[in-house]
């Protein structure tokens, strides 16, 4: 691997004064792109800022357990960061990204965290079967579930759509959601969270990125409609929707001269980096949102102002 621990408290404070001192938009990350999707977090340039070494736990998620699809990198693995520091355990199912999911697990375990990694298809409702049975024989319940596992392909036109590309970007962002979800129903209690990953392209129209859109925008639908199917069983349901953050999805999916203006057009001028999202995960898991349901939580940095 690249880089090692160190490199999240030198890189975490060089991009925060960066942040604050920035008036006009700042080229984050260079031209690049990846032909392997989801993306590999250790391939990026500069390499995304998983954590804030000055945030500190307080035992918002003591004793809990938590299934984060796609943790091994992005997002998905700075939330599983952050959810151990406030003393929870973490279940990370992810595809083929070998190299940084044991990164991820190396971290989790500097911390004094448990992770248990899970290798698989979310496509094949047999895998999300395979989660919960592993989840349950390692750590014996589950309290959180976070759907953030997702992809998504550039096309400049609605033809150029392939069936297989739609069928794919909905079998992994809704079909995996649904399967996953629909299995680990049985075994949440009142008190349980789950929080879906939408995407602030939802709420613009993204035109080039008519399939994933048109997925973010049924999570959303999912996200309510679960949200009140559950609401007087104690268990409540929401969402993320993200603008853009620096992860392995978008080398893997924009075109390479599009890379250095992602996040260009939102009031802050700038993409995010990972940790900014994180306390927002920590908020939805625990009890500081009791009284949160059905809501869609919007961090863009102002592109877009619901």
């Amino acid at each position: 691997m690249e880089y090692d621990y160190k490199y999240a408290n030198t890189a975490y404070n060089y991009y925060k004064d960066l942040g604050i001192k920035t008036t006009k938009y700042n080229i984050l990350a260079p031209e690049q792109e990846q032909k392997t999707h989801p993306g590999n977090e250790y391939l990026m340039t500069p390499l995304p800022i998983f954590d804030n070494p000055n945030y500190k736990g307080s035992n918002k998620l003591k004793d809990k357990v938590a299934i984060i699809t796609g943790a091994d990198s992005g997002l998905g693995r700075s939330a599983a960061i952050y959810f151990v520091k406030e003393g929870a355990k973490v279940v990370i199912p992810y595809y083929n990204e070998h190299e940084d999911a044991s990164f991820t697990e190396e971290y989790i375990n500097s911390l004094g965290g448990e992770c248990l990694l899970i290798s698989g298809d979310l496509t094949k409702k047999e895998f999300s079967k395979e989660i919960v049975k592993k989840t349950l024989e390692k750590f014996g319940k589950i309290d959180i579930l976070v759907n953030n596992a997702g992809v998504q392909f550039q096309q400049n036109e609605l033809t150029n759509i392939k069936d297989e590309q739609f069928d794919y970007t909905m079998k992994v962002n809704i079909y995996g959601m649904f399967y996953l979800t629909k299995e680990v129903m049985p075994y949440l209690k009142r008190g349980s969270s789950i929080i879906n990953l939408t995407s602030v392209t939802t709420f613009y129209g993204e035109p080039q990125l008519i399939d994933y859109v048109t997925s973010k925008g049924a999570i959303v639908g999912f996200t309510r409609s679960l949200a009140r199917n559950l609401a007087l069983k104690g268990i409540r349901v929401n969402a993320i929707a993200p603008g853009y953050f620096w992860t392995p999805i978008q080398p893997s999916c924009w075109e390479k001269e599009k890379i250095p203006s992602l996040g260009s057009d939102a009031a802050m001028a700038r993409m995010a980096m990972p940790y900014e999202l994180a306390p927002t995960f920590v908020y939805l898991a625990s009890d500081d949102s009791s009284y949160v349901t059905g809501q869609v939580i919007h961090v863009n940095g102002g592109q877009v102002m619901e």
